[in-house]
């Protein structure tokens, strides 16, 4: 049986994620009732775990470097008490096969050859070339989705990146070009982006040193 995983883990990896948060941010990465995350929040800003800032009258939270440390502890405790530690490494590893082709379709999304060898911002005024890169861009939905669903039945916490990734997916289908790489949204890059940031946490990886491995 998929294990579930306690609220407070799931705030604190989604603040990580996020970097700096709203509830209603915070609490759409896992599917978690913002009312049980802004409980969980309360009693964090309490232990000192994360802060709160209002920005333009907003709360938001960020953790802090003992509320990261905690965090990083409830992941591999959760790894271990759940045996889930084969199955997220085996996923991280084909998801990481996938990550080369998901940064080069960003990088032709955004910019096209001018046919003189220069470089020049995508106005999306060609279908054909933009229809292409969609197509990779659902070849590469379809694998990642297999991947999830194996993640899945490890820890359910995983269960709500397909439904992320297809909000997104389908906005980008039906003309909103935007979803596809901008940031500071929940936009297909950013949901991928965050999938690369929980395996690497639930496994205790630093980004930088996957980069030079």
């Amino acid at each position: 049986m998929s294990h579930q995983s306690d609220p407070e883990l799931l705030v604190s990896l989604a603040l990580r994620l996020k970097g700096f948060g709203e509830i209603d941010a915070i609490s759409s990465v896992h599917a978690l009732d913002s009312s049980v995350a802004q409980g969980v929040l309360a009693a964090m800003v309490s232990d000192n775990k994360c802060v709160m800032r209002q920005v333009e009258g907003v709360d938001k939270y960020v953790l802090t470097p003992s509320g990261r440390e905690d965090g990083e502890k409830l992941l591999s405790e959760e790894l271990d008490s759940s045996d889930a530690r084969a199955a997220v490494q085996s996923g991280y590893e084909q998801f990481l096969d996938l990550n080369p082709s998901m940064l080069q379709l960003c990088t032709d999304w955004q910019v096209v050859n001018d046919g003189s060898g220069e470089q020049k911002l995508n106005d999306h005024s060609d279908s054909a070339y933009d229809d292409e890169i969609l197509g990779r861009l659902g070849d590469l939905d379809r694998q990642v989705t297999r991947i999830l669903g194996d993640l899945n039945e490890a820890l359910t916490r995983f269960s709500n990146y397909p439904f992320r990734f297809g909000i997104a997916l389908d906005k980008v289908l039906a003309g909103e070009l935007d979803w596809l790489t901008k940031p500071i949204m929940p936009s297909y890059h950013t949901v991928w982006f965050e999938l690369h940031e929980d395996l690497l946490a639930t496994l205790g990886i630093d980004r930088a040193s996957e980069s030079t491995s």
